[in-house]
């Protein structure tokens, strides 16, 4: 059997190469269909929601786990290499470097271009907040946030999980992270329904984001940007945030970055007021979304370096 050391870099290297193309078939499309069926079905069970809303998430996790560890079992089982191939695919799909950083660039691009319009379009596939009144300042803002946000959620914490346990731990991950994304809305129709999908996931990414930070600043170090301002804004703002484990990265890429994140936002047409992050009053703009792109891609290099060196000390210690 091929090890980790070795699969996960092979993993990460595909990631940076393709990316998620469209026509290929995606576990976390399965993943969402998944959700949504178990949903319909534990909703018209007549159990009270918060309780139907736990079995569904041992039903997802539980499910999206066990389909991965058969997937490889049954590959190893044709031949050790095929093993290592679905290992790879499974690891592949559940890291978003390049595409976070494809969506990001595209926003980039057109505030470059001066073209706001395009640039409000392409934002608007990153974020959940309304962007149709967004200068391009707001957007720019939206689209650096967005990338220190999903740091954690597209790249870390998946690398994070796989790191301990393997393909079966990063798609157990994104089964909690798109319950999440699918169910952890405060509202009417998921407050409890959705109570269980949310705290798992505040929960999974309590130690990654905080761990991510570290990473953040040795990124922040090797780019010259400002790794001091980091633990600073960290220290701060990272608490102020509404997500117990979100305003880790964002504060810590406010401050590598030397810009504010934070301010007036619109959701469905009402303006929330979010936490000011950073130690520099510095606005975003088109420089600031392309920094926080080679930031977080030299963050997720400088994780998955972290934990491969510490999974091979482990093993040395043993």
């Amino acid at each position: 059997m091929v090890s980790l050391e070795y699969l996960l870099p092979a993993a990460f290297l595909c990631d940076l190469l393709f990316g998620d193309p469209r026509w290929m078939p995606h576990p976390v499309k399965g993943i969402g269909r998944l959700a949504l069926a178990a949903e319909k079905a534990l909703r018209a069970s007549g159990l009270p929601l918060r309780i139907a809303g736990v079995l569904c998430v041992l039903v997802v996790v539980g499910g999206s786990a066990g389909s991965a560890w058969l997937v490889v079992a049954a590959a190893n089982l044709l031949h050790p290499l095929c093993g290592a191939a679905a290992a790879i695919f499974l690891l592949y799909t559940s890291i978003a470097v390049k595409d976070l950083g494809d969506h990001a660039g595209a926003v980039r691009d057109a505030l470059e271009s001066g073209d706001t319009g395009l640039a409000r379009l392409k934002v608007s596939w990153m974020v959940g907040r309304d962007t149709a009144g967004l200068s391009e300042e707001g957007i720019a803002l939206a689209a650096t946030e967005s990338v220190a946000e999903n740091t954690v959620d597209g790249v870390t914490a998946p690398l994070f999980y796989a790191l301990l346990f393997g393909p079966v731990g990063a798609v157990a991950y994104k089964a909690v992270n798109t319950l999440d994304s699918s169910f952890g809305y405060l509202n009417e129709r998921y407050r409890e329904f959705g109570w269980a999908s949310a705290r798992l996931d505040d929960l999974a990414n309590w130690l990654p984001s905080r761990i991510t930070v570290l990473a953040i600043a040795f990124a922040s170090a090797v780019k010259r940007f400002g790794f001091f301002d980091i633990f600073k804004a960290v220290r701060r703002g990272a608490r102020l945030h509404a997500s117990p484990n979100a305003g880790y990265p964002e504060a810590a890429f406010a401050g590598a970055l030397g810009v504010t994140f934070g301010g007036p936002r619109s959701y469905g047409g009402v303006v929330h007021e979010a936490p000011l992050l950073g130690v520099a009053r510095n606005t975003c703009s088109a420089d600031s979304v392309r920094r926080s792109i080679g930031l977080m891609r030299l963050t997720a290099v400088v994780f998955l370096a972290a934990g491969l060196m510490s999974r091979v000390l482990a093993e040395r210690l043993r």
